[in-house]
């Protein structure tokens, strides 16, 4: 190896020598040197607005000069006065065998049009490639001419194309993955078809096709859609987070993968979920794609088979726990503060029991941070009873309400049903929870076993005698409401349902776990049990059932229906905490867009095809709700022209309206007005 003080002695050296040749004349790299110096010019001339173009070309024209005038110096043997230390910042630097090749690199490099990759590159940028969809002006502007095919296809008859392919495929993963492969190659067509094939593509980019496709991502994957920040990146996460190309950041998905839905620990495998989630916060919410970070934190996996796969893309190790994990967790937190601030929306996904609640009840007193296990799935339970009661009647505190399942969901849910009859009777909260009763592993959960219990089922043991299976505990307290959180399948046994069915003229069953084959009954199994007198809804979708003639169409008690609204309304508000309130806001908020008709047909919710606009009036009724307790940061106002744009995609979205000038709001000085403003983006 030589350095380049040595190879500037060289006389066949192309490296020094003022660019000069054996035979004393400008050398084959000089040339294509400045020609690919003159080709850079022109193309950024193009790129340039009029008035801007007469500057470029004068400095290009007095650079080449410059430039032409010292390699003549360099040729006659003059010392050339080194302007920008390029001699000096090389001095005794090694030179490495393929710096000899600069020249011969840089004529290839100029040949093969390199310089011209403008349009090539737009191609291969998801974020605003348009494929086919490119009008003949644009191919001009952004030099896409001969990259695409002549024909013009809008972006109506792509859709129609690729929903076309997509029913041929069989398997869902296959659904799946072709939905992630058009995501990362044109993400308006991505958003634009699933906005207008909401039901039909929801299972396939979120549950239940999102649960098979984590057990096998490592299998699937193709290149990373969030960030990775492992137990190795320890005392570097700030640094691992401005990696991330984004600084905008109003919402961020984490998870640590180890309870994914209800398939367990699946490690780093588990960021499916934080990619469907945040697809879902664009698309069904309108918070821009580059706004959203999903975020794995690896710890390891106890997942045996995980860590004997070869294909397994996390840390092979066991996962860890204790003051380890905390400290990872204390400092990505801190980072993400730091980095984004105080108002991005942090949402907890898929955490064990044992850290979902100990990580919310930290740090929900210094961040904004929402988990959708426990507070996003109560949420939506909530509208749906609230929704039922329009049909059976009675107020929520007159019904009797009993859980199998006494984890995140289960208990997330009870404490919200608990708040909303507080809050409707003014009973303190404590008489209200006597209402609730839970089953876990172990049944009913009663005092005498309140010193054996994890503390968040504590304030669930009330006096009664010990029973060990969930048909004791139908026929002995008698609820009005059944509800399912247990993940595991086909636990509404026949005997379960009847029994209901017994002792209710209109049984309230939830089934709510996820994937469909946990469930803990089907819509079919509900109806036929209950001879279609069944108030039903289930976590995963189910097809319409037919019963004595009769067409049920179970409403699917999804998640989705809250969170994307939730999730804007703290957005546009600017809110940095979230408030319980907030959470019965959005339950009640989806509760009164359920009608007459939905009811009719056997849903307690909504249609999903009507999903943007549920959310757009969640975000309002969030947002309200924010500028009445207060947990808005003061300096945010927001007026009817707000609005969140999205790349190219119709979507509505809602901004609160408040007063600059309190005087003139026509509900008084002081007031807010909580009209909804929706907005449609560009075509």
């Amino acid at each position: 190896m030589i350095s380049a003080r040595t190879a500037a002695a060289s006389p066949a050296s192309l490296w020094k020598q003022g660019g000069r040749s054996e035979g004393g004349g400008s050398c084959d790299g000089c040339r294509t040197y400045r020609n690919t110096l003159r080709r850079a010019a022109a193309a950024k001339v193009r790129a340039l607005p009029s008035r801007a173009v007469e500057a470029v070309k004068m400095g290009s024209a007095a650079e080449m000069e410059q430039e032409e005038a010292e390699v003549a110096a360099a040729a006659a043997g003059v010392v050339v006065e080194d302007h920008y230390g390029e001699d000096s910042a090389t001095e005794e630097l090694p030179i490495l065998p393929w710096a000899f090749s600069v020249a011969s690199w840089l004529k290839k490099y100029a040949e093969e049009s390199y310089f011209y990759i403008s349009g090539y590159t737009l191609l291969r940028d998801p974020h605003h490639n348009k494929g086919l969809a490119f009008m003949e002006k644009e191919r001009d502007a952004h030099h896409l001419r001969g990259l695409l095919p002549p024909a013009v296809v809008p972006q109506e008859l792509q859709i129609k194309k690729i929903m076309h392919n997509l029913r041929q495929y069989q398997v869902p993963l296959q659904r799946y993955m072709a939905m992630m492969d058009l995501q990362e190659r044109n993400e308006r067509l991505f958003y634009k078809l699933l906005i207008d094939n909401v039901e039909e593509l929801l299972p396939v980019v979120y549950t239940p096709t999102v649960g098979e496709a984590c057990q096998k991502y490592g299998s699937i994957f193709r290149q990373p859609q969030g960030l990775y920040v492992s137990l190795r990146d320890k005392g570097k996460v700030l640094e691992v987070l401005r990696n991330w190309p984004h600084r905008n950041i109003q919402v961020i998905c984490v998870t640590d993968g180890e309870r994914i839905l209800g398939l367990g620990d699946l490690g780093s495998q588990g960021m499916g979920i934080p990619v469907g989630k945040l697809a879902l916060y664009t698309a069904l919410g309108g918070v821009r794609p580059s706004a959203c970070l999903p975020i794995t934190i690896d710890v390891g996996t106890n997942n045996e088979k995980l860590l004997n796969d070869e294909f397994y893309i996390g840390l092979r190790q066991k996962r860890a726990t204790g003051e380890e994990y905390h400290e990872l967790m204390e400092e990505f937190m801190a980072a993400v503060k730091q980095i984004y601030g105080e108002k991005v929306l942090i949402q907890f996904e898929d955490f064990a029991n044992h850290n979902a609640f100990n990580l919310l009840a930290k740090y929900s007193k210094s961040h904004l941070v929402f988990n959708d296990d426990i507070q996003g799935t109560a949420s939506v339970v909530l509208a749906g009873l609230l929704a039922a009661l329009k049909v059976v009647g009675r107020t929520l505190a007159e019904h009797t309400y009993l859980f199998l399942g006494a984890g995140e969901a289960g208990t997330g849910i009870a404490e919200l049903i608990a708040l909303e009859i507080s809050k409707q009777t003014s009973a303190p909260i404590e008489e209200c929870r006597k209402k609730i009763w839970l089953v876990d592993s172990k049944g009913l959960i009663v005092d005498s076993r309140k010193n054996s219990v994890q503390s968040f089922k504590k304030p669930w043991a009330h006096e009664h005698e010990p029973l060990t299976t969930l048909y004791d505990a139908v026929q002995s307290i008698k609820p009005t409401v059944l509800i399912g959180t247990s993940g595991v399948g086909r636990t509404f046994t026949k005997e379960v349902v009847e029994a209901m069915a017994s002792f209710n003229e209109r049984p309230i069953i939830f089934s709510l776990s996820n994937p469909t084959s946990h469930s803990e009954c089907t819509a079919e199994e509900a109806y036929n049990w209950t001879q279609g007198r069944v108030i039903f809804a289930s976590g995963s979708p189910f097809d319409p059932v037919e019963y004595d003639g009769k067409v049920f169409v179970p409403g699917q008690s999804n998640n989705a229906y809250i969170f994307p609204g939730f999730g804007l309304g703290l957005v546009i508000s600017g809110a940095i905490r979230v408030h319980e309130d907030m959470l019965l806001a959005a339950s009640e908020a989806l509760a009164a867009q359920a009608t007459q008709e939905n009811f009719d047909k056997g849903s307690i919710f909504p249609p999903f095809t009507n999903i943007r606009k549920i959310s757009a009036r969640i975000a309002a009724a969030v947002a309200a709700k924010a500028y009445e307790l207060g947990t808005h940061v003061p300096s945010v106002l927001l007026c009817s022209a707000d609005t969140i744009p999205h790349l190219g995609v119709h979507h509505t979205v809602t901004s609160l309206c408040r007063f600059g000038d309190p005087s003139a709001s026509p509900k008084g000085p002081g007031e807010i007005c909580t009209e909804l403003h929706v907005h449609s983006c560009l075509p």
